[in-house]
Parts: structure tokens; sequence; C-alpha cells
């Protein structure tokens, strides 16, 4: 089916790296028509398969389409006034400014918010940060590892006590980021349709890793202590456990009065079924016998293979599931199934996995992806079809540098 739950939405993308970008691919996965507008250096975005040891050519650059698939693209250099112009005529035409540029700079390019709002009252600015508006590094940079990794406090509340921080995968807040502000845009979008008002929509890495972690932000303050060690949490039914071939997995189950008794089964300990030291919840913790029976869950879950346990869990209806990587999602059928990763044929003719945004629409069905295209693939059908421009006048932007045609990856600077 066609990408249309968006059909006629126009989006202005001016942005870099994972977190805004991804806004943009999303909201394009939906249906919208999004813009992506770069400067003659183009998006830093491009090159970042080196970092992750990735290709990055023009014809296959997943580090790039993750975050910019279903775009146009064009070139344009908003210091030549021509090119700054052509910017504010793209917005005319736009419902939806999206941006990660920090506000300074764009105040000096004159697209702060309340210029724009004044020029373009049902625009929609939708912003993505690193840190607040009005803190002490409202105007610094910020980036998933340090905002939202690490003074958000996700790297110092999930590593196991008296460990090292765990290396997170690259962008893993940004994503999170990335749908927070796309449901906010969308949200502004109603509110256009009902008051012809557009609305400023920030949201930024440090408040998004604060807010995933509610759980821990409200009970620190009752004494709930972080980080945890897995061998003292409260409920050990909810732990990690190392089977007979080295495998990690997760068993959650939240009722452990109810299931006790079952567990105990399952692991062979009948012997302990009723037990009074360690049956109830309540009793568990006042007397602090948790680590006791997270000590015979280890024991046990050492006997036998992961297959084993998964296998058994899941014929009582007890949640229990393996601490995969991603090569094990590639052949993962819940994630195949159900189009959560889907095997592309990109340009270049490999064909590569790439996940596929979270939510779906059943009028929709599975969303259409388009790979990324080289720099500037679009500047001219842009500039002469969607803005009405002339041909002369196209020839003087290109000849100026105010605009930009296709640039290869590798290719200098025009």
């Amino acid at each position: 089916m066609a990408n249309e739950i968006l059909k006629g939405i126009r989006v202005v993308d001016l942005t870099q790296f994972l977190a805004a970008p991804t806004v943009g691919r999303v909201l394009g996965e939906w249906g919208a028509d999004v813009i992506k507008v770069e400067a003659p250096k183009g998006d830093a975005g491009r090159t970042q398969g080196a970092v992750f040891g990735m290709k990055y050519e023009d014809d296959e650059n997943l580090g790039f389409d993750v975050s910019n698939m279903n775009k146009r693209f064009i070139t344009l250099n908003m210091k030549i006034p021509a090119g700054l112009q052509a910017f504010k005529d793209l917005l005319k035409t736009a419902d939806v400014f999206l941006t990660s540029v920090r506000t300074k700079s764009l105040a000096k390019m004159g697209l702060s918010w309340p210029e724009l709002h004044q020029e373009f009252p049902k625009l929609v600015f939708a912003q993505d940060r690193g840190y607040g508006e009005f803190g002490p590094k409202k105007d610094a940079a910020g980036y998933d590892a340090t905002a939202y990794q690490a003074r958000g406090g996700v790297q110092g509340t999930t590593v196991d006590k008296g460990g090292n921080p765990y290396n997170p995968v690259n962008g893993y807040g940004d994503f999170q980021v990335s749908m927070t502000l796309a449901a906010g845009i969308c949200a502004a979008l109603v509110q256009v349709a009902r008051t012809g008002k557009g609305d400023k929509v920030v949201v930024n890495l440090n408040h998004a890793a604060i807010f995933m972690q509610n759980i821990a932000m409200v009970s620190a303050q009752y004494g709930n202590e972080y980080p945890k060690s897995r061998r003292e949490v409260t409920n050990p039914f909810n732990d990690t456990y190392k089977t007979a071939d080295d495998r990690w997995f997760v068993l959650c189950v939240p009722e452990y009065d109810r299931d006790f008794d079952k567990v105990m089964h399952l692991i062979g300990r009948d012997d302990l079924k009723g037990a009074p030291r360690y049956s109830h919840m309540d009793t568990l913790n006042t007397q602090g016998n948790s680590s006791e029976v997270i000590a015979v869950l280890e024991a046990a879950f050492k006997k036998q293979p992961l297959t084993y346990w998964l296998k058994l869990f899941s014929q009582e209806d007890l949640p229990l599931e393996a601490c995969q990587v991603p090569t094990e999602i590639y052949q993962d059928s819940e994630a195949l199934d159900n189009d959560e990763i889907r095997l592309m044929e990109f340009p270049s003719g490999a064909k590569r996995y790439i996940p596929t945004n979270p939510v779906r629409f059943a009028s929709q069905g599975n969303p259409t992806l388009k790979p990324s295209r080289a720099q500037g693939s679009d500047t001219l059908e842009v500039l002469k079809h969607d803005l009405g421009y002339s041909d002369e006048q196209i020839a003087t932007m290109l000849a100026s540098g105010a605009a930009s045609g296709v640039r290869h990856l590798g290719e200098p600077i025009k």
C-alpha cells in the first residue's frame, strides 16, 4: 500500500546526524513530502557509516538511510541571499519546519521561531535539541552519548552495580527522541487544522532520557537506589540469568507470590514450594532473602541450555526471552513476520536488513521504504516544479553557488 496517512503534508527538513532527521524519515513513511535541505558541505550523517564500520556510498549508505529514507534532497547555501530566499520560498509551501540547528544559529539566519511564526503563522516549528531551552546548557551542543545517556542518567542507572557503564548502541536515545518529536508534530498539525495556528514543538535529549526512566525517577526518592546489582533485585523472577551454554536471558514474572511454586517446580526445586522464607514477596524483602532465591535460580538455570528454558517457560506462559544480538534478530520470525526488520535491496545490488518504524496503520499496511539518494539529487526539480523558478533564475543560483545540483560522496564541494 502507498504511504498516505500524512499525504498532502510537506516537511522542510534542516537537520543532521540521527535524532531530528529520523523524524523526517518517519513522517515520510507515513506519507508526508519531506524535503531535506543541506548546506554545500552536506549532512555529516552521510559519512557516519565509517563510524559504524559500514559502507557509505551513494548506492548503499544504511548509516544515512536509517534517518533519511523517503526524502527528497536539495542543496542551498543560505549564506548567499538567493539561497536563503529559496529556503524561505520553500517554507511558504510547507506545513512543518523540522530542524536540529541550534537556536542562536537559527536567529542569525532569520529563522527563529518568533520570526517564522510571524511570517508563516500556520507553520509548525519543530526543533530537536540536546538540552532544554532555559537551563545553563541551552546553547550547548548535546548528543545521545552526553545529553541522553550520561547526563540524562541512563548509563548511571542501567549499569550492574559495581561495573563499568555500558556501551550503548549508537543513537539509542536519538531514535526515542525521534518518535516523541514525531508525535508532537502530529499533535501540532491537529491544532493547525482546528485553529489555523502553528506552534513550536520542542523535544530535547536530556528530557527524553529522564522521562524514559519514569519509574527510577519517582522511586529513587523513596529509597530505591540505583545502580542495582542483579543479585540484589527485589523480585528474583524479574532478573537476568545465564544458562549451561553460556547464554543470558531475562525472566519477567511480576506476580511473584502467585507463581512461586510453579517456577520452583519448573527448575526442579519442589522442595522449596510454599517455603515461608521465600514464597512471599513482602517476607522475602523484609528479611533480606532475595539474594538467596537468586542463587537458587542461578544454580538451576546453569544446568540446561537456553533452548530448554525457552521451551519450558513458554509452555507455562511465563515470559522468558534470550538476550539477543542483531545477527539473531535477522533470523527472528517475530521480527520478520511483523515487518519489524526488512530485507531491502539497495541500488548497489546488495540486500541488507533495516528496521522499520514501529507505528502501524491498518489502512497503510507495511510502509514503502525508499533508500536515500545523493546530495542535491532533487534541487533542480524542487526549484523548478515546486517553487516555480525559471530556468534563468535556477542557472543564476547554480552559478553563484546559492544552490547546487548532485554532488556524489567523495566529490569536492562546488
